[in-house]
């Protein structure tokens, strides 16, 4: 159930999580390789997927081909998700997926710049038409705009030395390629930081470029406002930042009272929504062995009461 384009995570875990009913809608809110979408189709559901990559909806049609007339794929970002309910005039839905992983595709893509060990154009961009991509962020961002992106989003201590040595570089010539980047990274940090180093100021260019965490806690609760009561969502998350952000917003939707534990009595007036189904799930050993990039996922998952 997996092809070239990409290999899904966690799989067979979130198929189960999410109970699919015959007939039952999804929402594949990252479509990639298709490998969820097909998955929930052969178990007799229909889905609704969103990508912002031209090349995944192109590859999620001949993928899915099988299976026309029950699925509806939408080139979008996925936070848009309360626009397309309404739109598609959708009052509820029986389950969903959000994948914030890349694809191997992606990855394996040169010339969309997202990995550090494949020579290609600085860009980034999910999206391909949107203007802002990895080449304006290294070469047009202040010196205090990279700190800033290094540490909050790559949470990269030599920050300060990465971004001044981008600069220092970027005066004589644009940088123009990802191992031109890279080994900038390499050069400003000790030796046993270096990939670790280059892997999170390529993660924190990639999310500001996309703006992969604004708006990842509203439409998780958008899409908890179309859940059937039973109905589930299952999050995969690939990084501490975007874990966070699920996690606490996962456990406010599963919790009653939200007042200041100080206070005698509730004054919120909060009622969970959601409860929460297991603990966070990561791939198995032989899943970790056989797909390398998924390592580092997490799954979460909630229910709708």
């Amino acid at each position: 159930m997996s092809d070239a384009y990409h290999i899904p995570v966690l799989l067979d875990e979130t198929i189960s999580a999410l109970k699919i009913k015959k007939d039952g809608l999804y929402f594949d809110a990252t479509l990639g390789g298709s490998g969820h979408s097909e998955a929930i189709l052969q178990a007799g559901g229909r889905i609704i997927a969103t990508d912002l990559d031209s090349d995944a909806i192109e590859h999620g049609y001949e993928r899915l081909k099988a299976y026309e007339g029950r699925f509806t794929l939408i080139k979008s970002n996925f936070k848009n998700f309360g626009d397309i309910a309404e739109q598609l005039k959708i009052d509820t839905i029986d389950g969903a997926i959000i994948d914030l992983g890349l694809s191997s595709h992606q990855l394996n893509t040169p010339n969309k710049g997202f990995a550090f060990r494949l020579d290609g154009e600085l860009d980034m961009r999910m999206d391909s038409t949107q203007k802002l991509n990895a080449k304006i962020v290294v070469n047009e961002y202040s010196l205090d705009e990279l700190v800033k992106i290094f540490f909050a989003y790559g949470e990269e201590r030599f920050s300060k030395k990465i971004a001044a040595n981008i600069i220092k570089r970027r005066e004589r010539a644009p940088i123009e390629t990802t191992t031109e980047l890279a080994e900038i990274i390499r050069k400003s940090v000790p030796y046993d930081s270096q990939l670790h180093s280059i892997t999170r100021c390529f993660q924190a260019i990639r999310i500001e470029v996309n703006d992969e965490l604004n708006g990842l806690e509203d439409v998780i609760n958008d899409i908890v406002d179309k859940l059937a009561p039973g109905a589930r969502l299952c999050v995969i998350a690939f990084h501490s930042l975007e874990d966070r952000i699920v996690k606490q917003t996962f456990n406010l939707l599963c919790t009653d009272c939200i007042c200041d534990k100080s206070l005698p009595i509730c004054a919120c007036g909060h009622k969970a929504t959601c409860i929460h189904v297991g603990k966070p799930i990561r791939p198995g050993k032989l899943e970790r062995e056989n797909n390398k990039r998924s390592e580092s996922a997490i799954l979460r998952i909630i229910e709708k009461k």
